[in-house]
C-alpha cells in the first residue's frame, strides 16, 4: 500500500535558486503525489513569496537553524513517511516510487547515493564513497527518508546541533530500524565548493567531521566554519 510522503526542505535566503528547484522537483515526479513543505529560517529575502507564487507551502520556524527547520516541518507534516530534502539538492526520476518499494521492504529509512552537478574530478571521488554503508560519509546532500513513526520514536534531529545533526540522526535512526542506501543519486550544486576550492572545502569538512567526533563544542566548530570560507553559507 502506498503512503504519503511528505517532502521537508529547510530554506534561508534561497531566492535566486528556489523557484527552479521546485520546478525541477516536479519535473523528476511529475506523475506523483506528494505533500511539500519548505520552512523558512528567518528569510530576508524574497524566497517565502516566490514560494507562494509557485503554490508551495512555506512555513516560518520559531527557530533558525536547519536541525530546528526540519523538526519543525516534520510536525506540520500530513505524511507518514518523511523525506528531508536540501533546497539546492535534485533526487533521481521515481524518487516516490523508491522510497515507496523500500517501506514496503520493511526498510525504515535511508537515503540516496550522492552526484554533483557541475561535476568535478575531486568530487566525483568524494561521491564515490557514497555508496557505501559508513557513518563518515551519511550527509543531508544525500537526503533522507524515513518513516514518521521512527522519526518521532528517534527524538529527531538534534536541535543543539548546528552541524553534523544529519550524521547524527542517521546513527540514531539504525538504532531503531533497517537503513539502505537507494540504488542512484541525489545531484547537488557544487556551487561552494567552486566559490570556495574544492580541495580547501573537502579539508575544512573533513576537520568538522574530526572536531564533532572529539567532542569539540558547536560553537568552536561553526565558528571555524565560518572564518574559513570567502563567503558566508548557512550551516
Amino acid at each position: 500500500m502506498d503512503r504519503m510522503i511528505t517532502i521537508i526542505v529547510p530554506v534561508y535566503n534561497e531566492e535566486k535558486g528556489i523557484a527552479k528547484f521546485i520546478e525541477c522537483l516536479r519535473g523528476v515526479a511529475p506523475n506523483e503525489t506528494f505533500e511539500l513543505i519548505l520552512v523558512d529560517g528567518g528569510s530576508t529575502d524574497k524566497t517565502k513569496q516566490i514560494c507562494r507564487d509557485n503554490d508551495v507551502k512555506v512555513y516560518e520556524s520559531p527557530q533558525k537553524g536547519r536541525a530546528r527547520q526540519m523538526n519543525f516541518g516534520a510536525e506540520l507534516a500530513s505524511g507518514d513517511v518523511l523525506y528531508f530534502l536540501h533546497a539546492d539538492s535534485i533526487p533521481p526520476e521515481n524518487f516516490v516510487k523508491d522510497i515507496q518499494r523500500n517501506i514496503e521492504r520493511g526498510i525504515s529509512s535511508g537515503c540516496y547515493q550522492l552526484a554533483f552537478d557541475p561535476n568535478h574530478i575531486l568530487l566525483g571521488v568524494y561521491s564515490w564513497f557514497t555508496r557505501f554503508d559508513i557513518d563518515f560519509f551519511r550527509f543531508g546532500d544525500q537526503s533522507l527518508f524515513v518513516k514518521k513513526e521512527d522519526f518521532l520514536k528517534s527524538g529527531g534531529f538534534n536541535e543543539s546541533l548546528d552541524v553534523m545533526e544529519d550524521q547524527q540522526i542517521v546513527k540514531d535512526l539504525k538504532k531503531i530500524g533497517a537503513f539502505t542506501i537507494m540504488d542512484g543519486t541525489v545531484k547537488t550544486s557544487s556551487r561552494k565548493y567552486l566559490e570556495n576550492g574544492v580541495i580547501k572545502l573537502q579539508v575544512i569538512f573533513a576537520i568538522i567531521v574530526l572536531l564533532y567526533y572529539l567532542g569539540v563544542s558547536q560553537k568552536i566548530i561553526t565558528d571555524f566554519y565560518s572564518s574559513q570560507l570567502r563567503s558566508v553559507m548557512k550551516l
